[in-house]
């Protein structure tokens, strides 16, 4: 490989250092008005009425609209329409965040001002506000019954494992909300221009979903609709399906008024209304043989949805595929309920649900290993997948399975063996602080999988100018992690052409093909296959008129290092472009790429649930000061099996981000609400880590086990790099104390009050 693999500038790095990037927030256009969103501000009710006559009169307010306002359908879902955009007078409010007005005015100062001056009736009712107070279905809050959707495994003879077993582990787990926390906050610019058609310029990992979901809400046709793709700060799973709600409140204001509306929304805002990863109660029971193998697994997991489903069904499918971990396993018995609570929706995040049991399922092992005298790296490689094993699904793999070199990767870089004896040495020494390792060892369903085939296809365009720069466009979203740079790899690597000369456009949905979300992985397996379909068609192009005007076979044709070598002649990029053009060769191309069909019965959940998987090891080193609770995680060893890496600085950079906010779930964020109301609204209160909180040291290592149908045989990265860490983090907490944990965040208190009992 010529580019693949090797160090490369970040294409869009300078424009981003020197803030010459554009996002939604740095969009104006003339005669622009602003919008303002009116909140039930209540938890649990029913609205019965609205007046807004007061706060029209407010100078510079030019339209308040209510759900009378909505000339094509008020509701949204991904799954089912169980949410309204407006509240209808009548209908339930079924969490503080639920919308009742919009605003358009000429400043905000007015927005404000007829905020305070409507008024609003609402019968309150009693808010369900836990898992255990949903299940008992005394309150519903959506639809027929509390618990909205359920996803199960039934592999094997469960019970026969446990009859059988030599050891069995019980433990019930719990895990709390996590705030996406992008850099930057959800917004959107709508234009409603004289041609009748509406232009959205948003921040979002799917500006398809905008599409359509504001056109439904417009009641207009998807021609009629632009939805242009800007710099995104940031997404984590939270710019998925969320934007097509803070879309449409701009659009529907752009189209009544005729005006362009911007809609910025303040840290507040985003916190309180936007999704959240999904808190759990996890029940598990495993059976070991006595030589730490894996016998059964059985567990129901419960998700937290909050009031509204979006996209829990879809998460659960995940958390139901993950919840054996990366372990070969055949009699399982899993069942993944999701639950409506009055709270603040829940959706996708990177993990997307496979996080909350996976941290339960290492916790196990390491549980499994004290009792069985087995070293935790040890019974992980007793249990690792390899070829020609199954998942707990029963998927056979049979390629690209790099599961135990990662952990085998990790053992040898950290130096285990000498460094389990650091740690003991130094607790020996030490009083009051403690250090602890933690393993943890997962796998990553890559895509969407036989539960979302129908959105598993990419397309991508290239165009080859005269000069020899290349445009190219995909159906994907950059947010932040590299995506246009690993585009630009692909294409340099087929043409040869210096990356400085390509350029990756953003999406527009009136000129690209719908691609499907930029989550799960999977831009660079389906955006970089249909990328490099294209290229190499554009390439054939060019190689075919070059062998017939040089009377040359197509063998004697090599691009390299900006150069095209001709047998003994040698010719820039530039000049070849040019001829080309200049000889109506054709110099555009479409590629389009879409998933191998796979074969699962989702009755019982066996089958081939992913397309591949990709393999994460990670060992922590933690260090627990006993007197104030304090968890510093000290250094951190990652290896991950993502097949051939395209982009190797960003995967270097995906892997430290996701160490890093795998830690803050594990150990710092927490969401607190009181009566349904979110309290920790801003980053004065809910914590992230900062730079103070980061790691030592991080040491990165990668396995290329190649798949055959990546582009070059990659596979995919930006979700497995914070999943391996969440229990990594955690069962190093639990060894340095000498205390097994089963809820995170681990909170300092928790510590604490361990120590005042006398469990440290």
């Amino acid at each position: 490989m010529n580019v693949i693999g090797k160090k490369v500038k970040r294409i869009d790095g300078l424009e981003k250092a020197y803030g010459t990037s554009k996002y939604v927030a740095d969009y104006y256009f003339e005669n622009m008005l602003y919008a303002g969103v009116v909140y039930a501000n209540v938890p649990h009710g029913i609205l019965k009425n609205i007046d807004i006559s007061e706060a029209k009169k407010v100078p510079g307010v030019v339209y308040i609209a209510t759900y009378k306002d909505v000339p094509g359908v008020n509701k949204f879902g991904h799954v089912i329409d169980d949410m309204n955009f407006l509240v209808p007078v009548g209908e339930k409010i079924r969490f503080e965040g639920d919308v009742l007005a919009l605003i358009a005015a000429e400043s905000m100062n007015a927005i404000e001002e007829a905020r305070k001056l409507i008024k609003v009736e609402i019968e309150e009712l009693p808010p369900v506000l836990s898992i255990d107070e949903a299940i008992q279905d005394k309150i519903i809050v959506n639809g027929k019954s509390n618990i909205g959707f359920h996803r199960k495994i039934r592999r094997g003879n469960v019970d026969d494992a446990f009859s059988k077993a030599d050891l069995i582990i019980e433990e019930n787990f719990e895990t709390g909300y996590q705030e996406h926390a992008y850099l930057e906050t959800q917004g959107v610019v709508a234009n409603y221009t004289p041609r009748g058609v509406m232009e959205i310029y948003v921040s979002a990992q799917c500006p398809f979903y905008v599409q359509k979901d504001v056109a439904k809400i417009l009641g207009i046709e998807l021609n009629r609709l632009n939805v242009i793709q800007t710099e995104t700060g940031g997404g984590f799973g939270g710019k998925e399906d969320v934007p097509s709600y803070i879309a449409s409140k701009a659009a529907l204001l752009s189209y009544i008024t005729k005006r362009p509306v911007k809609l910025i929304y303040t840290r507040e805002m985003d916190i309180k209304e936007t999704s959240k990863r999904h808190p759990s109660k996890s029940y598990y029971k495993v059976a070991f043989a006595k030589d730490g193998k894996i016998l059964g697994i059985k567990t129901k997991v419960y998700l937290d949805m909050g009031a509204y489903s979006t996209l829990s069904p879809i998460v659960m499918y995940r958390t139901m595929v993950h919840a054996s971990g990366a372990y070969s396993v055949k009699n399982v018995s899993v069942d993944v309920y999701g639950v409506y609570t009055n709270k603040v929706p829940c959706g996708a995040f990177r993990g997307f649900g496979s996080p909350q049991v996976l941290v339960a399922i290492e916790s196990i092992m390491d549980r499994a290993a004290k009792k069985l005298n087995i070293d935790p790296y040890e019974i992980r490689m007793r249990n690792a997948l390899d070829r020609n094993k199954e998942t707990s699904t029963g998927h056979v793999l049979t390629q690209s399975v790099g599961a135990k070199k990662t952990l085998e990767k990790v053992y040898k870089a950290s130096n285990y063996e000498f460094l389990k004896k650091e740690v003991l040495e130094y607790n020996k020494n030490s009083t009051f602080k403690k250090l602890g390792l933690g393993w943890s060892h997962i796998f990553y369903g890559v895509s969407l999988g036989a539960g979302g085939q129908h959105l598993d296809g990419a397309t991508a365009t290239i165009n080859v100018q005269s000069d020899g720069t290349i445009n190219v466009m995909i159906g994907n979203t950059e947010m932040g992690q590299g995506a246009k740079t690993t585009m630009a790899i692909i294409v340099s690597e087929i043409l040869g052409q210096d990356i400085s000369k390509i350029r990756v456009l953003q999406p527009e949905t009136l000129f690209i093909q719908d691609s499907g979300p930029t989550v799960a992985s999977r831009t660079t397996f389906f955006s970089g296959n249909a990328l490099k379909i294209a290229t190499e068609k554009l390439k054939e192009n060019i190689v075919g008129f070059l062998a017939s005007y040089f009377g040359v076979g197509k063998n004697e044709i090599i691009f390299l290092d900006g150069k095209v070598f001709i047998r003994e002649k040698v010719f820039s990029f530039e000049e070849i472009a040019k001829l080309c053009n200049d000889n109506n060769v054709k110099l555009s191309e479409v590629g389009w790429y879409k998933s191998p069909k796979l074969h699962f019965d989702h009755e019982n959940g066996i089958g081939e649930a992913y397309i591949t998987y990709s393999f994460a090891t990670q060992l922590s080193l933690v260090e627990v000061d006993f007197l104030t609770g304090k968890i510093a995680l000290k250094k951190a060893w990652v290896c991950h099996d993502i097949g051939k890496v395209i982009n190797f600085e960003g995967a270097v950079g995906q892997v430290h981000g996701g160490v890093i906010q795998g830690m803050g779930y594990a150990i710092m964020e927490e969401i607190k609400q009181n009566n349904g109301k979110i309290l920790t609204t801003n980053f004065n209160n809910y914590l992230i880590p900062t730079i103070k909180d980061i790691p030592e040291e991080i040491h990165v290592y990668f396995v290329e086990e190649e798949f055959s149908e990546g582009p070059f045989g990659a596979k995919g990265l930006g979700e497995p790099s914070l999943m391996s860490s969440p229990p990594s983090v955690l069962n190093a907490v639990s060894n340095a104390i000498g205390v097994f944990l089963n809820k995170i965040p681990v909170s300092l208190e928790e510590i604490v009050k361990n120590t005042k009992e006398g469990k440290l």
